[in-house]
């Protein structure tokens, strides 16, 4: 299904003027401390790469709305817009595209020195089926999850209850009522050029 006007490759999040909010999916070890203090335990490992999704309704396809197994913590981590535009500009993409790169060695090259990856894919509806524009998945490694977890986090939310809820409206046909406790997520402003290592500069 496609959405008019919405281009294919675009990051739509909830933001403010200094932060931006990403979701991810926690075993209840790791999210419920997360959530109470506002950063990640020293049990979360930040030598992993960990991804982060500015896209709730995707969040809720990945976690099957916060019930698939070590998946039942869902957070909103609001990061600084600065760490997260530095984690776009260092990223590469995850997979060749002829499109993006000159060729396979350069983007190989790229992808062994970035600490953050990228892909796009597809956005969801309310019942988690795909649509025709994409969604940011920016995963980060090295040195920028460890800036993640410990300079760019400022606040970190258990959203669980409102993913229930929203799973619950769905389950019984009140779209309208679901779609009015989304996080509001509008298209994220960055200069023309900024993803252009990311999608094909004609889609700017």
């Amino acid at each position: 299904m496609n959405v008019p006007d919405v281009p294919r490759h675009q990051i739509r999040a909830l933001h403010t003027d200094t932060t931006v909010t990403v979701y991810q999916a926690y075993t209840p070890s790791i999210g419920l401390p997360a959530s109470r203090e506002g950063r990640f335990p020293s049990s979360w490992k930040r030598e992993r790469m960990t991804w982060i999704k500015p896209s709730f309704l995707w969040m809720m396809y990945r976690c099957g709305w916060g019930l698939k197994k070590d998946q039942e913590t869902v957070l909103a981590v609001e990061i600084s817009r600065e760490g997260f535009e530095r984690a776009l500009a260092d990223a590469c993409l995850s997979h060749f595209d002829p499109d993006v790169h000159t060729d396979r060695r350069a983007w190989r090259q790229r992808l062994g020195e970035s600490s953050a990856r990228v892909q796009w894919d597809p956005e969801r509806d309310l019942h988690l089926a795909p649509l025709g524009h994409r969604s940011l998945q920016l995963g980060l490694s090295g040195e920028a999850s460890r800036r993640y977890a410990d300079e760019w986090t400022v606040s970190i939310t258990d959203v669980t209850p409102l993913a229930h809820r929203v799973h619950a409206l769905v389950r019984d046909g009140d779209a309208a009522a679901a779609c009015r406790l989304l996080p509001d997520e509008r298209p994220y402003p960055l200069p023309p050029d900024a993803l252009d290592h990311l999608r094909a500069p004609a889609e700017a």
